[in-house]
């Protein structure tokens, strides 16, 4: 069975940054893509950027494009994702999830296989 354990989140003022770990159990890790969620209270779970398996692939979603850094080490088996100049409309619960290889990197929830428990990330204004 797959785990994945998100760490890192806290409480931080607005444009502070804070950096999400997200770390598998998994022995062939390096052949998982690899996305970030967050879910905000009463919202829908929405995806906010994602790393293909190498490494070499991430994309994001636009409101978060320019600010959030998605990374991963496979040697580790951890996938990063750096938050800067973070906005109260970021807080949320921050989820990450990983997909079985050959299903390219989706974008919607429902295509993921694992999930973890979650992190909450707080910005105060």
């Amino acid at each position: 069975q797959v785990q994945l354990v998100e760490s890192g989140g806290g409480l931080v003022q607005a444009g502070g940054s804070l950096r999400l770990s997200c770390a598998a159990s998994l022995r062939t890790f390096s052949g998982y893509p690899i996305a970030w969620f967050r879910q905000a209270p009463g919202k829908e779970r929405e995806f906010e950027a994602a790393i293909s398996w190498s490494g070499s692939n991430t994309i994001y979603a636009d409101s978060v494009k320019g600010r959030f850094t998605i990374s991963r080490d496979n040697a580790k088996n951890t996938v990063y994702l750096q938050m800067n100049s973070l906005k109260p409309e970021d807080t949320a619960v921050y989820y990450c999830a990983a997909v079985r290889l050959g299903r390219g990197i989706p974008q919607e929830s429902g295509d993921y296989d694992y999930w973890g428990q979650g992190t909450q990330v707080t910005v105060s204004s």
